[in-house]
């Protein structure tokens, strides 16, 4: 799962509403966040929702935040006038009552915006009817709040939103105060006026008489019910926030090329198509000529000037080929073009993701174990013995029983001593061979153990597994890496995050005898930026020839790294599906304090799926990794 301020949101659902704001805004880089308020920020490339919708159960939840994209990609991306609104903030902050003024317009904007967008897309009005269905109940909540606890404003801004919202053509408030229902008997006749709004600017007009009759208020509203739905909006010039989006650059140089129009072929009128089958008659007309059945096979691309033909008065030739050009400078794209170069100078920019374009890869490499390593190496080997002896010897048992096994019931080979398959079998298979000798299990494997700082009292006895999963590789001579990973959180700075992999064994010497004893090295240390680490192994272990290809991941809990927080589930979900999509078996093995709990559980279930294994606690990890171990080399087999 992904947490937001102790908040859990379903990884699925987060992708699918990073699918559904990109492809309404137009903007492939567009990213999706959840925060404080549904507003779109141009400048960092993000809608967001709201987390207001948190608290709600799933056929709420999934309506209101899927509303809130709606609004901002599809509503004030394309209908809100930029320039009214800034004005609007401009003129509210001269006034007493500057928030209200801001969630009053924003509020109203939004009425406008609803009825635009289900009017354009029908298939949204079920989501905004639960929506609206329940910030009904919740302003009715709030009312009751803000008339306890004496806020006038907020009180009013209940009033107002209730009474737009009101099934009944005039509805009453008992709980509210009069001076309040006094103030919305005033303004019933401005509010209703919102109904027939066609413009941002009719929404102003009418938002900014309110605010002026509200000048006897001394204070400002206190709550926040809505966040302003442009981000950086003094950065904006253009009519909307889609031409500013599509914009391009202004041209380098202002001036203008002198023309002597007389003799300028330039002939301000639209060119009819030609082809053959609607050969003109009058042949005075004029035309882009088109091939389109017949044409002079000559070489375009050479020295030669191609010959003209009668009639030729203009012809286009169409050459694309992907890549850049070499001879010209087209620095001022087109905006569609320039967003597709924006895209590939990204993906060039994080190979390993967008949440870890600043993320370095730093290598360690496993030191000549000492004395003491040694000895606790050859102790951890002798508590793990019965689990490697039981191990090794089912997997070296089905490998020979793979050996002598026969194939039977074949169409052709030696003839079976039973013929009864003659009488009872229409396809008569009769015949059998004897296998070949199997190879050796084309297997590799790849063990990441999270070295945060959250391991500090498991890591010993995670440690008891590691040795285990190297032993019976090694016995079987299956290669195999062991590498732990962390990120140096005291070494973070604004684009550079350094992230470590401690190589204790690469797939080159995983069976050297002597290289055991170097698991004993791994250490808890700092942060886990587990989707970059889950790329760099999966690079390295797709770059395999083996047919078979593992990678198990050691982790005690969610990732959590600088600007990490947020992203970190979804981006570790992607790099896991990214490795399956390669051919790699990912397994995520949770190593819990004492027990599992339901949360643990489903936030691992959010990154591996089914592919995970919830350890209670490190001490059973031999127990709870010898079956998993055994089934992975069975099916390599």
């Amino acid at each position: 799962m992904y947490r937001f301020h102790d908040k859990k949101v379903d990884t699925n659902l987060f992708l699918q509403l990073q699918d559904i704001a990109s492809v309404l805004s137009g903007n492939r880089d567009m990213d999706f966040e959840f925060s404080y308020g549904s507003f779109i920020d141009l400048i960092d490339n993000r809608v967001t929702a709201s987390t207001f919708w948190e608290k709600t159960d799933e056929t709420t939840k999934i309506p209101g935040l899927k509303s809130d994209i709606y609004l901002r990609t599809i509503g004030t991306l394309h209908y809100t006038n930029v320039p009214a609104m800034k004005h609007f903030l401009e003129t509210a902050e001269e006034t007493n009552i500057p928030k209200f003024a801001s969630q009053l317009v924003t509020f109203l904007e939004d009425i406008r915006l609803e009825e635009l967008i289900k009017r354009e897309r029908p298939g949204t009005q079920k989501f905004f009817a639960v929506r609206t269905s329940y910030m009904k109940h919740y302003f009715e909540t709030q009312l009751t709040t803000n008339v306890t606890r004496s806020l006038s404003l907020d009180e009013l801004f209940c009033l107002i939103y209730l009474l737009i919202q009101s099934d009944r053509p005039d509805p009453t408030f008992p709980q509210a105060n009069e001076r309040q229902l006094n103030q919305l008997e005033k303004l019933k006749a401005l509010i209703y006026q919102i109904f027939e709004a066609k413009t941002t600017e009719d929404i102003i007009q009418i938002a900014e008489r309110i605010v002026f009759q509200l000048e006897d208020y001394e204070k400002d509203s206190v709550q926040y019910y809505f966040v302003f739905p442009i981000a950086h909006i003094e950065h904006f010039q253009r009519n909307t926030l889609f031409d500013e989006l599509t914009r391009t650059d202004p041209l380098a140089n202002d001036d203008q090329e002198d023309v002597d129009e007389e003799k300028s072929e330039y002939i301000d009128e639209k060119f009819s198509t030609w082809h053959r089958e609607t050969e003109n008659g009058e042949g005075n007309q004029t035309f882009l000529q088109f091939e389109l059945d017949q044409g002079t096979n000559t070489n375009l691309m050479g020295d030669g000037a191609r010959e003209t033909e009668e009639g030729d008065q203009a012809m286009a030739a169409i050459q694309g080929a992907s890549g850049e050009s070499k001879q010209n400078d087209y620095s001022k794209l087109e905006s569609l073009e320039k967003q597709e170069a924006n895209k590939g100078s990204k993906q060039n920019e994080s190979p390993y993701g967008e949440e870890n374009k600043d993320a370095v890869k730093r290598f360690k490499m496993a030191e000549q174990p000492s004395d003491d390593d040694i000895k606790l190496y050859s102790e951890l080997v002798s508590a793990i013995e019965p689990y490697k002896r039981k191990l090794a010897k089912t997997i070296e048992k089905t490998i020979e029983h793979k050996k002598i096994e026969p194939r039977k019931d074949l169409l052709y080979g030696r003839l079976s001593k039973k013929l009864l398959p003659i009488v009872t079998d229409e396809s008569r298979r009769l015949f059998y061979k004897k296998n070949e000798d199997s190879k050796e299990m084309d297997a590799a494997f790849t063990l990441l153990v999270d070295c945060s700082a959250s391991m500090h009292n498991k890591m010993d006895e995670t440690k008891k597994g590691i040795v285990l999963f190297h032993e019976v590789l090694k016995e079987l001579k299956i290669p195999h890496a062991i590498t732990g990973f962390w990120e140096d959180a005291t070494s973070v700075k604004e684009g550079y995050q350094p992230n470590y992999f401690h190589k204790i064994h690469a797939f080159t010497d995983s069976f050297y005898v002597e290289n055991g004893p170097k698991i004993m090295q791994l250490e808890p240390e700092e942060d886990n930026r587990d989707g970059f680490s889950i790329r760099v192994a999966t690079e390295e272990l797709a770059a395999r020839r083996e047919k078979n290809k593992f990678l198990l991941v050691f982790s005690d809990g969610e990732p959590a790294a600088t600007n990490y927080e947020q992203n970190g589930i979804v981006d570790t979900h992607v790099a896991v599906s990214d490795a399956r999509k390669k051919g790699i078996d990912v397994i995520g093995l949770f190593l819990a304090n004492g027990e599992t709990d339901e949360n643990e559980d489903v936030m691992m279930k959010n990154i591996y799926g089914r592919e995970r294994m919830m350890i209670p606690t490190v001490s059973e990890l031999p127990e709870h990794f010898a079956p998993l171990l055994k089934k992975l080399l069975l099916k390599s087999l």
